[in-house]
Order: structure tokens, then sequence, then C-alpha cells
């Protein structure tokens, strides 16, 4: 919006014409969501608490835990809904809006942070345990991958080849079957962060190292010669990503600042699901779909163990883990909960550095 009414005023003043750069606009647009987070985080928090909006222990599951989260019983929850607002705006204020992947990413991240509302909402306000429904929830996630699937299987410059990592020039097409990956990757992604959910700051600390590298790979994938240069798919207006992703950068960052141990706020299913589906959609965009195994290390751990735990148990009668997911497991075996989330940020660190080699270890 701004970049649409102040950019042609560079003919006026020559000033202007930085807004054509997406480096500064995505430095702008990532402070600006931070700042807004900030500006409205207090006053949602009151509000969600005046209206007892607010995270409720569960004791069945796991009564190990019931000790070490009891402080958490009435921290106001659906704190995504600072999350989102603090995305949507500064992408409609610097973003390119005319840039169908801004428009479709951050209508996707609309739809999914309208499915975790929804099971918030049922949760915490009309005190429904279960939520929403898992099927409803699975089919509003496959319907968002369905159509993304559909919209990268018929688009002229996006192709259904995988870029395989650490390989030069080895791709797999899909073809027709790339709708249905596409499906995989969006839904996984989503829920993987949801399930990372569970300790203060944890998952959106890896969501912003997560954004911040596919902020860069959003840049160099849609730049024509940085991409000839390190021989990646180049995938034309791509790179406007770029300020998206420093939008949940900022935003994640605001968010950061209520949410950090001990929290004050939780992001719910409002806001782990809108991210992770985010990310999940960036990645397709600019064709680095497999490279989500290493940048969302930590998500897929999480998302693994809850599978291994159950399949684990099905099978053999027998628990692989103490609880799953994996951070409640690390804090049954004793680690506080500051440290367990302290390591795995940096583990997500290191794997986002091992990500961005693999644009020259080829």
């Amino acid at each position: 919006m701004l970049y649409k009414l102040l950019y042609p005023l560079r003919d006026i003043w020559f000033g202007f014409n930085v807004l054509k750069y997406i480096t500064f606009r995505s430095a702008i647009a990532a402070v600006t969501a931070f700042f807004i987070s900030l500006f409205i985080g207090r006053y949602v928090i009151d509000r969600l608490a005046n209206l007892q909006i607010w995270q409720n222990v569960r004791t069945s599951s796991c009564p190990g835990l019931i000790p070490l989260h009891q402080q958490k019983q009435h921290i106001p929850s659906m704190g995504g809904l600072i999350i989102l607002f603090a995305i949507i705006v500064p992408t409609l204020l610097w973003a390119d809006l005319k840039n169908s992947y801004i428009l479709i990413a951050l209508t996707a991240t609309v739809w999914f942070g309208l499915l975790g509302f929804l099971d918030d909402y049922l949760k915490l306000v009309k005190k429904k345990s279960s939520g929403l429904a898992v099927t409803t929830k699975l089919i509003g996630q496959i319907i968002l991958g369905l159509l993304i699937g559909l919209y990268v299987f018929y688009h002229p410059d996006i192709s259904t080849k995988l870029d395989i990592p650490f390989c030069k020039n080895c791709l797999i097409d899909l073809g027709i079957f790339y709708i249905l990956f596409a499906i995989v990757v969006i839904v996984g992604s989503s829920n993987a962060v949801n399930l990372t959910d569970g300790l203060d700051g944890l998952a959106i600390g890896c969501v912003v190292i997560a954004a911040l590298t596919y902020a860069g790979y959003s840049y160099v994938t849609g730049h024509a010669v940085i991409s000839n240069y390190l021989q990646i798919p180049f995938i034309p207006k791509a790179g406007e990503l770029t300020v998206f992703c420093s939008c949940i950068i900022g935003a994640g960052l605001g968010f950061l600042w209520f949410n950090s141990y001990p929290a004050t706020i939780f992001m719910g299913d409002t806001g782990s699901l809108a991210l992770g589906g985010a990310i999940g959609i960036v990645a397709i965009f600019i064709k680095k779909e497999l490279l989500l195994l290493i940048v969302g290390g930590i998500f897929v751990a999480e998302a693994l163990s809850v599978i291994l735990q159950v399949t684990s148990f099905k099978l053999r009668g027998k628990r692989m883990f103490l609880v799953a997911p994996l951070h409640h497991h690390l804090q049954l075996k004793g680690w506080d909960e500051p440290k367990i989330t302290v390591r795995l940020w940096l583990i997500a660190i290191i794997l986002a550095l091992l990500s961005l080699a693999t644009l020259k270890l080829r």
C-alpha cells in the first residue's frame, strides 16, 4: 500500500527511490511488525485475561508435568491474534500487492489462522475440551494444500521438480504427484509447529530462525544474477516473499517479548497453525521444500517424536519417550524449561547455517 503510494513520488524526491529495493522494504517491514506486536500486545493480553481466555493445564495426559506447568494455569492464550495482525498490516503496507505470491501467502496464513482460531475458541471460550474436530481441521488444511499444489502445477514459472539439497543439478520431477506432495508439506509444516508450541518461547523462536533463513533464500531465488551464480532455480518475482518472511520475523520477535520465559501469553493454535502453514508455503513457492527438513529440524524432531511414540505404543505396547513431544520428554529428564528452549534455539540456528551451506556445497 505505502509502497505503491510512495514509490511513484521518486520523481519529486529521489529519496523515495529506495522503496524499489526489496532489502529496504524487508527491513522496514520487520521493524514495523515488531513495533505493532509491542504496541498491541499488552492490550490483547489484558483483553484476553478479562475475558478469561486462558491456558488450562491438562492433568490427565501426563501427571508428571503438572508441577512443571502449574504456573502456566490461567495465562492468556490465543495470542496468535497479535502475530497475525503484526504480519498482515506490514505486508499490506510494504509488499507489492500485485505480486501473486504475496497475496496467496497472506491469504493462506489467514486461512490457517482462522482454523486455529476456531480450535482455540471452542477449547478456551466454549470449553469444548477437544476443540475443533481433528478431521475438520485436517480437511481445512488439506483444501488449502490442494489449492497451493494446483497453483504451482499450473504456474508457468514454478516447476514441479524438487531441488535436492547438497546435489548440483539434481532434480526430481514429480509431475501431477507434486500436488499431493504440496499437501503433505503444508499440512506437515503447520502441524509440526503446532506440536512444538509447548514451552515458553520455543516455537516462536524456532519460527523466527526459519523465517530468517527463508527470507534469505527468497531473495536469492528471485534475483536472476545471484540465483544463476549459485545455480539454484530462478523464480521471477519470488524475491518479494522476502518482505513477507521479514514480517514473520518482526512479528515473532515482538511476540517473543511477551512469550519469553516466564510467558505472559501463549500463541495457541491461532498462531502455531498460521506460522507453520506460512513457512511451508514459502518453501513451496521458492522450491526449497526438502530444505524444510533441515531448516525446520526442530519441528521435524518434535513431530517425529509424537509419531514414534504413538507407533511404538500401538505396535509394542511400550513408549519410546517418557512423554511426547520431545520438549516435554526433556523436561521429565530434569532439564529446566529455559535451558531446553535456548538449547533447541541453538540447534535451530546451527541447522539454519547448515541449510545456507547447501547454496555452495553441491
